[in-house]
């Protein structure tokens, strides 16, 4: 019978040993984004090993933690596990959270929150232009044509906290065809 891991403990980094063949590749830019996490909220997922210290789940975290320069990390050990199990874990652990999907109104809603309370959004893994895309994107969605061409003129005021900011505004609203003009204050 198959113990599910329950106990945290740690393990030095230096022992940990990453699976030869985890298909999941990590680029430099999300292990800096990781690291940016464990440095903002600390570690919250410890990373998952069988009885040889081999990494079942985690290699992110574990390349973040040497890019840290960490000398322990919190682990917990998947006793018992057959071979199959452990390459099956390795896929599902990083597949299953890829088949989840967003509510694009809350995800909206909790951007701008965050941005009304001055966080750096980049801590949540979106970049830039995802993040306009996102919180903008009732400015964008394209309406379908009237039977009758009916002349309309909107305007909308939007506010950006940089001159980036509001030149990624610009050029997404431009490329959707809407006429914009630039505002400083």
């Amino acid at each position: 019978m198959t113990r599910h891991p329950e106990k945290i403990e740690r393990r030095a980094v230096e022992k940990l040993i990453p699976y030869a063949r985890n298909s999941r590749t990590h680029s430099d830019a999300q292990v800096a984004q990781i690291a940016a996490s464990i440095k903002e909220w600390g570690w919250t997922t410890p990373i998952l090993i069988d009885e040889t210290e081999q990494v079942i789940a985690g290699h992110g975290r574990l390349m973040a933690a040497r890019k840290l320069g960490m000398a322990e990390v919190p682990v917990i050990v998947a006793a018992g596990w057959t071979d199959a199990q452990k390459r099956a874990y390795v896929i599902a652990d990083n597949k299953l959270a890829l088949n989840a999907g967003w509510d694009n109104e809350l995800l909206k809603l909790e951007l701008h929150a965050l941005t009304e309370a001055d966080y750096d959004l980049s801590l949540t893994g979106f970049d830039a232009d995802e993040l306009t895309d996102v919180m903008f994107a009732e400015l964008v969605e394209p309406k379908e044509p009237e039977e009758q061409a009916v002349s309309s003129t909107f305007e909308v005021s939007v506010s950006c906290d940089n001159e980036a900011e509001q030149e990624r505004v610009y050029e997404l609203l431009t490329k959707q065809g809407l006429k914009c003009r630039v505002l400083t204050m």
